[in-house]
């Protein structure tokens, strides 16, 4: 038994997280340029722009710096603006990938490298012929490039001069992209997903909206499904041998006590992220989440062919990340924890890492059969990994046993969740296979890497790449196909 004999070894990273050359060869800004550095005990802070254009700062940033450009404050640091500087490091790096073994490489597409602002009609060729290298980089080691179409970065512009997701225009901004790099690299991308973590897509930073309330953002989430309806559509008809995918966040949940209402409360909790899987998998909006519209006064716009269009662009795969489990409860005195976009009940029966994220391995099992009883569709688990502070030796090495033990045990929940429980595993590509810039809290030194990048917190220092403990373990792995795991 074990994993299929072209399981999908790699690991993720996302181009806003790694990339920097931000202004570079006709790129445009995303909502994620926005962002400054934090860390754990400092939240990150957003420049945008109302709807009348005036610039402002999310709450605890101070009014706009004197010299400010559009979104971009001078003497404020951006680290998406420099990443880990993949955009001229893209050869070494894949080299590395190739020499632990990578059968795939799970990446994304800056939509705004191709479409500047979102709404051109010809694409930037520079940034076509960026991702035409990194294809043939990785095609070149025999590494299956796994692409995300967007992930989270929302075009500035569209933002700015659109709403965003809340216009019904964005959508065939979106599918035009999709095409034009689905006809770019039929030959060369075989397996896509349409957009990262969709079940936390809710704000201006992630999908352009500059309300927030449920009306606002149900109507630019019906036109994200939409839009990736479409995607899998085009997909379909242009790289019939393609396999396209969506991807949530999933975080399983116990109820807390065995009284009914915990029960009753951790049934909602779930419905959270099945709704986005019910209608990307099944193709219909679900009966609890139209009661719930109902009771909330929401009303989703609707065209003739909505609902066909989504029935008829379900997904071939669910791709999803792990990180942790949460806990539901009515009673809300128990102390909450820091996760994975979502704060979480603690949980007395488990630890937590050096950011307080639960650490619950037989959750990833957990996680595994619930969806694939409910979905029967393949699984891809494209995102897990620990996040932690590791220490760079003078001599070059990085010993972090931390993150063997957490990946061990996590392959080993996912292998038994393919034998013992006959889930359909496609893959796995732990986040963060080479240290890129945290989503979470804009750090550097939170660090989910094989291979350690020489950048602090403020993208200063010298760049170099070092192999950690974990590279030589994962190869291993990888080289046994998930036989040796200790």
């Amino acid at each position: 038994m074990g994993f299929k004999t072209d399981f999908l070894w790699g690991g993720a990273t996302a181009a806003n997280q790694i990339e920097g050359a931000f202004d570079r060869d006709g790129r445009g800004l995303t909502t994620m340029d926005t962002l400054t550095v934090g860390d754990k005990d400092r939240p990150r802070q957003i420049t945008f722009k109302t709807l009348e254009g005036e610039v402002k700062h999310a709450e605890r940033l101070a009014a706009v710096p004197e010299g400010a450009v559009g979104h971009i404050a001078p003497d404020v640091f951006y680290p998406s603006h420099t990443g880990i500087n993949f955009y001229d490091h893209y050869k070494e790096d894949i080299k590395l990938f190739a020499e632990m073994g990578f059968k795939a490489y799970r990446m994304s597409i800056a939509w705004t490298r191709i479409f500047p602002n979102g709404n051109e009609t010809e694409p930037n060729e520079a940034g076509l012929a960026f991702y035409d290298a990194v294809f043939d980089e990785c095609l070149k080691y025999g590494i299956e490039p796994v692409v995300t179409l967007c992930h989270f970065d929302t075009p500035l512009y569209l933002a700015d001069h659109y709403d965003g997701w809340s216009s019904r225009d964005v959508i065939g901004f979106f599918t035009h992209y999709c095409e034009t790099v689905f006809k770019r690299y039929k030959d060369k991308v075989k397996y896509w997903m349409t957009f990262n973590e969709i079940n936390v897509l809710r704000s201006w930073l992630q999908i352009g909206i500059h309300q927030n309330d449920d009306q606002t953002k149900f109507q630019a989430l019906h036109h994200v499904f939409l839009a990736s309806a479409k995607a899998v559509q085009l997909c379909h008809q242009i790289i019939p041998d393609a396999m396209i995918g969506n991807m949530v966040m999933y975080a399983p949940s116990y109820a807390m006590t065995a009284k009914p209402e915990d029960v009753l409360e951790n049934i909602a909790y779930k419905r959270q992220v099945e709704f986005y899987l019910d209608i990307q998998v099944k193709g219909y909006y679900p009966a609890y989440k139209l009661k719930e519209f109902e009771r909330k006064g929401v009303q989703i716009a609707m065209e003739e062919r909505d609902l066909d269009c989504l029935a008829s662009g379900t997904v071939d795969f669910i791709g999803f990340s792990y990180y942790m489990s949460t806990m539901s409860t009515t009673d809300t005195s128990v102390p909450k924890t820091p996760g994975n976009n979502v704060l979480s009940y603690k949980n007395p029966n488990l630890e937590v890492s050096e950011w307080g994220w639960t650490l619950d391995p037989l959750g990833l099992r957990i996680a595994l059969s619930e969806m694939y009883d409910r979905y029967h569709v393949p699984l891809f688990i494209v995102e897990n990994g620990l996040g932690a502070i590791d220490t760079l030796e003078a001599d070059g090495t990085v010993t972090d046993d931390y993150r063997i033990d957490y990946l061990h045990t996590h392959i080993k929940a996912m292998k038994d969740a393919v034998d013992l429980d006959g889930v359909d595993l496609m893959g796995y590509t732990p986040w963060g296979c080479i240290d890129l810039v945290a989503w979470s809290t804009g750090e550097m030194k939170k660090r989910y890497g094989f291979i350690y990048v020489d950048v602090d917190d403020r993208g200063q220092r010298s760049f170099k790449r070092y192999k950690k403990k974990s590279f030589d373990w994962y190869q291993a792995v990888i080289a046994s196909n998930g036989e040796t795991i200790t």
